[in-house]
């Protein structure tokens, strides 16, 4: 009994459009050398349509249980460490995405469009914008190892900072191998962060930072 391949065109413009949508995101996530690149982005956001249309000619209209099956694919490109978490951007996208391709298999193409557009304008524009905050109101946890334990050289150090327009919280003070180590987080514009960089490095009493 020979095969019957019965697609609609409008199936394969549902599935063109979920592709043209997560290609213009994923080439901003590679870009920007993400977790989840080109391809995996396109592939959300094909699955999602795909699925959706499934769902559709199953009768069971739009699969929300997709927003859950996404999130653990999200939940993989996140990563944390003892400072900060990484990756929740790229989750976000990955969601959006699911989103999107959702909006597409249902036939909203307009909708998949427009918020495939300003997704596109969050991560760049805003990504300028953070970067520009970033600068004049820079952040750093500063980890500072002295090469004694004289309590007059992290006061010194606190003096330089604020010398540099800078400001500070301690964070921590601890003591190991005879030596003083402290945890200092820093605020301020990145180009007074730099010159205390440099300022460090010309310290003899600073054994690492």
């Amino acid at each position: 009994m020979p095969l019957a391949f019965n697609i609609a065109t409008n199936d394969l413009i549902k599935i063109g459009i979920a592709v043209l949508c997560g290609a213009i995101l994923g080439l901003e996530r590679q870009y920007k050398n993400k977790t989840a690149g080109f391809r995996t982005i396109i592939l959300i956001c094909l699955g999602s349509a795909i699925f959706t249309m499934i769902s559709q000619r199953a009768g069971q209209g739009v699969n929300i249980n997709l927003v859950t099956g996404v999130g653990f694919i999200g939940a993989g490109v996140i990563f944390k460490d003892n400072i900060s978490v990484n990756g929740l951007t790229t989750a976000a996208v990955i969601w959006v995405a699911a989103a999107i391709g959702m909006s597409t298999g249902s036939g909203n193409y307009m909708l998949a469009l427009i918020s495939t557009v300003l997704t596109l304008l969050v991560l760049v524009l805003f990504h300028l914008f953070e970067n520009y905050l970033d600068k004049i109101h820079h952040e750093k946890l500063l980890r500072v190892v002295f090469t004694g334990s004289n309590y007059d050289d992290l006061l010194a150090l606190e003096d330089i900072i604020h010398q540099h327009e800078l400001k500070f919280q301690r964070r921590l003070v601890d003591k190991k191998d005879g030596c003083l180590q402290v945890a200092i987080f820093v605020t301020g514009h990145k180009k007074h962060m730099a010159k205390l960089d440099e300022k460090l490095l010309a310290m003899p009493e600073i054994k690492s930072f």
